[in-house]
């Protein structure tokens, strides 16, 4: 191996169109222009049939952007997976589904659906939801409850109307032959139960507390509660609204009760963990739970394989093999893993294809900050001063031959749709970039600097001549740049994707890739 190398992964940097809203140009990022300027490039796909997702108007994501880069290899994914698992049947043939239904047929239990309601094809998408309806109903359920976290982050921030309405109209359609089909709780994805990493417990027992107590602001219906919300709090967005309960006569519409099935629709794993633990485990302190004594309780997907979350899950997990850190390994090279905790997951679980802990724990150090607890538009800088710190500190001690690290700002304030904090949070991430560099040169690194999907390059979007701010990921293709004055680079031609950075890491290396993998680059 020529050079120990460094990998940075700016979260949510892709390439925009150079436009007022493409905070990546408009940011102040003398470091990103140096590279551009003079090192080897090229641009990667990171969405859609590159990632394993349906098709590419599927906008990619972190999860299945970081199982890309750390597997080298292309696997059927998130929305993917879960709709060939409902189009041929597996899902309703399972051990899973099975006893759910006959909890409820057999035990005159309720149905409840828990998740985010959109198609943004990132966490959940409605279409799956309404195929569990119907089969619920054809299946013999006769009350079925949906619990709805609202989007406006994968799909336009105030859109949730649209969702509600589509999903009410199945609801009527199936509350038929004395059955009760219908909307009970719901609230911003942002505000309650979604939260990750474990970062805001609160946000979990808001949610806990909206849909299985029934406690919260009581509306007629769904539409009535965001109407309002929106009236009440000029400019807030989907994801920030606050919890409601779906009420009749006084009452709530209905409360996940002990014994009821559930299922959380949702399929990707981060924001799905925490909620699936207080549902799922007899032992659980992070909040009281009040009387709850157990449902059965099932995910869309297993969220954690090594952790077991949960014990239920309707669609089997891609087996994912031969990752980059099994390569190393078995190659005896030491890694060094960082991140927020926004983000550690991602270089570290979802990295490692879906797996907890480590493929060698003498082999390989992970190390997590702390992030804070506050929205990230007021505090743009996140942890990339402490990233910075950590990488160049290691970087110096010369321990490890190969070092990753992920710099969350560009998604996760990206998501918030403050151009403003977005521009500031990319300027820290460049600040960042620059220290890496330096360290680079210093100590004798190939640095190699790449992201998992766009999301700052395109804070705008304009339909039908209108314009407004967008808090989604984009279809943007993304950076994978080489930065070593020693090294003699060119790239081979060719549309690349995320999943050959792998194979690239490998063949600097001098190591031989897996023949499963895509090729290299270089």
């Amino acid at each position: 191996m020529k050079k120990p190398i460094v990998l940075v992964i700016m979260d949510g940097v892709g390439r925009g169109d150079g436009g007022s809203g493409d905070a990546v140009k408009v940011a102040n990022t003398p470091n990103l222009d140096k590279l551009f300027a003079t090192c080897p490039y090229t641009w990667l796909k990171a969405h859609g049939t590159a990632v394993g997702l349906p098709s590419d108007d599927d906008m990619g994501n972190s999860e299945v952007g970081h199982n890309a880069l750390g597997c080298g290899q292309v696997y059927s994914q998130g929305a993917k997976l879960v709709g060939e698992s409902i189009e041929n049947g597996t899902l309703f043939s399972s051990k899973t589904w099975k006893e759910l239904v006959a909890n409820c047929v057999d035990g005159g239990k309720a149905f409840h659906f828990l998740g985010l309601l959109s198609d943004g094809n990132v966490h959940s998408n409605i279409s799956h939801l309404l195929s569990l309806l119907r089969a619920a109903k054809q299946a013999g359920v006769k009350k079925a409850y949906c619990h709805i976290l609202l989007d406006g982050r994968d799909v336009p921030a105030t859109s949730a109307l649209e969702y509600v309405e589509q999903l009410e109209n199945v609801l009527a359609e199936l509350s038929t032959d004395g059955c009760d089909y219908a909307i009970a709780s719901g609230g911003g994805r942002m505000a309650i139960t979604m939260d990750r990493y474990e970062a805001n417990w609160k946000m979990v027992e808001a949610g806990w507390n909206t849909h299985v107590h029934g406690q919260g602001r009581q509306f007629p219906s769904a539409k009535k509660a965001i109407e309002t919300y929106r009236a009440e709090n000029e400019g807030m967005i989907d994801q920030d609204l606050p919890a409601f309960v779906i009420a009749r006569d006084g009452e709530p519409v209905a409360k996940i009760a002990t014994g009821d099935s559930v299922v959380l629709f949702n399929f990707r794993g981060d924001r799905a963990q925490e909620i699936s633990l207080a549902f799922d485990r007899a032992e659980f302190d992070k909040f009281d739970r009040g009387d709850y004594e157990g449902t059965l309780y099932a995910g869309m997907l297993e969220y954690d394989g090594d952790l077991k979350i949960p014990s239920r899950y309707l669609v089997e997990p891609p087996v994912i093999t031969n990752t980059l850190t099994e390569v190393l390994c078995q190659a005896g090279i030491h890694e060094y893993a960082l991140s927020e905790t926004q983000k550690y997951g991602h270089v570290t679980y979802f990295w490692n294809g879906n797996r907890s802990g480590k493929v060698d724990e003498a082999l390989e150090v992970y190390e997590e900050i702390p992030s804070d607890v506050i929205p990230f538009d007021q505090a743009p800088a996140m942890k990339a001063v402490e990233i910075t710190d950590r990488m160049v500190e290691e970087m110096a001690g010369g321990k490890f031959e190969f070092l990753r690290c992920n710099f969350p700002n560009g998604d996760m304030v990206g998501h918030t749709g403050v151009m403003e904090a977005v521009i500031t949070a990319m300027e820290y991430v460049d600040a960042g970039l620059g220290r890496i560099m330096e360290a680079a040169d210093k100590y004798g690194y190939t640095l190699l600097i790449t992201a998992d999907h766009g999301n700052a390059d395109q804070m705008t979007e304009t339909k039908k001549g209108k314009t407004s701010v967008r808090t989604a990921h984009s279809l943007n293709p993304v950076p994978f740049i080489v930065y070593d004055k020693d090294l003699d680079v060119t790239f081979k031609e060719g549309e690349f994707g995320l999943a050959n950075v792998a194979p690239t890491i490998v063949k600097l290396m001098d190591l031989q890739a897996p023949a499963c993998w895509e090729e290299s680059m270089i």
